[in-house]
């Protein structure tokens, strides 16, 4: 039999790229992911074996130096790379976010400044809507920008960066009340703004501090962060497309990019709770036979395996849908939540399998176990997918009464 969540209609080239990462995942991921884990070190090996396979440049244009290949080769790899270790998944989703941000929205002077050292790896990425009192509510955003002759000053506190630390440039959301009159919509008076910085944390640039990561439950090893601007001095000619007010549609168009790549990373972590689930079935015994010969446990390991292939394939459909051209925020939603789902229940699955060795941080499932319920939240809760997919169907199926 096949392994799971095998794609239909794949190129020779996607197959071969395919390949390539599952072969890294194994190799250099998967032995050393609980270990680095649990001493939430930056897997800084790890990142420069992806900068040598190009992965950087997954997605970026050819004439930029990328491999110019699609959001589903994209997400099929960020699947391989989730199924070893989430974290490094989260190292190039936000990279991606912006590189796909720069190259649908960015000027061409933004697109040859940066494109072509971000694929190379030279230049991370990093991408900031939320705030300490907002979550969901990206229309609450507080932080500001005022112009100043030919810069902009920036205001304000962003929350929940991942690689806000090891990242050199940062797509960030404010508020611009420029050229947009009191009473205006607060999604028409956002611009996001391209800011250049150091790694590091403390004062990476004047007016701009990363304060230090944030601990966290599960997600260890990339660094999730604050963001603080006060009197931050950014050029005009780094306002994303050389327009304000247009910040909120080009974050909302990355999101769509972000959340299937959730969707991607919840299917990658399921398909590795499988995998640990199905295997110590066969090796753990109990009243003279195999875990797994027993049909409670078989039960299990069906729907497992079935969630892993539904939550694969909504996946890759929505992938496909946006590389059409096409609107895909109902089905990038729907598998976005889906995903997210399954990956929490075929993990706790898993976990129940293990039974108490699932408990010891010496078994793999451990770590996963604390690793899914980030996708609950992450790009968008459940509930935020199910108002996006409801008002989607309302549109689709409007009744003419």
């Amino acid at each position: 039999m096949a392994r799971l969540a095998q794609t239909a209609g794949l190129t020779d080239v996607q197959q071969e790229i395919l390949s390539t990462v599952r072969d890294f995942v194994d190799k250099e991921i998967i032995p050393v992911a609980t270990e680095l884990e649990h001493r939430d070190e930056y897997p800084q090996a790890i990142v420069d074996g992806l900068k040598e396979l190009g992965l950087f440049g997954l997605m970026i244009p050819e004439e930029y130096g990328g491999l110019g290949e699609s959001l589903l080769t994209y997400a099929l790899c960020v699947e391989e790379i989730a199924r070893g270790w989430m974290s490094v998944s989260g190292i190039i989703n936000t990279h991606f976010i912006v590189a796909y941000m720069l190259k649908q929205h960015g000027t061409r002077e933004q697109k040859d400044h940066f494109l072509p050292r971000m694929a190379a790896g030279e230049i991370r990425g990093a991408f900031s809507m939320s705030e300490p009192g907002l979550g969901s509510d990206v229309s609450a955003i507080t932080s500001k920008a005022v112009r100043d002759g030919d810069e902009y000053v920036l205001t304000g506190q962003k929350m929940w960066l991942t690689n806000g630390g090891t990242s050199s440039l940062v797509a960030v959301l404010v508020r611009s009340d420029e050229g947009h009159p009191e009473g205006t919509a607060p999604h028409r008076s956002m611009t996001t703004f391209l800011v250049e910085k150091e790694p590091g944390f403390g004062e990476v640039r004047p007016g701009l501090t990363i304060p230090g990561k944030i601990e966290k439950m599960g997600y260890k090893g990339v660094d999730t962060t604050e963001l603080i601007m006060d009197g931050l001095r950014v050029p005009a000619d780094r306002v994303l497309g050389g327009v304000t007010g247009r910040g909120f549609y080009q974050m909302m168009d990355g999101v769509e990019v972000g959340r299937v790549n959730v969707a991607a990373r919840g299917c990658g972590v399921a398909q590795r709770a499988f995998e640990l689930g199905v295997r110590y079935a066969q090796q753990r015994h109990t009243f003279g036979k195999p875990i797994a010969q027993h049909q409670a446990i078989q039960f299990k390991l069906a729907e497992m395996a079935t969630k892993v292939e539904a939550a694969h394939a909504m996946m890759v459909n929505a992938a496909r849908k946006k590389d059409s051209g096409e609107r895909n925020d109902l089905e990038a939603g729907m598998a976005k939540y889906l995903a997210s789902e399954y990956c929490k229940e075929v993990v706790e699955d898993a976990f129940r399998i293990h039974g108490g060795y699932g408990f010891s941080k010496e078994y793999e499932i451990e770590r996963l176990y604390r690793e899914a319920p980030m996708l609950l939240i992450g790009e968008g809760t459940a509930e935020i997918q199910k108002m996006i997919i409801g008002r989607r169907l309302l549109e689709e199926y409007r009744f003419q009464g």
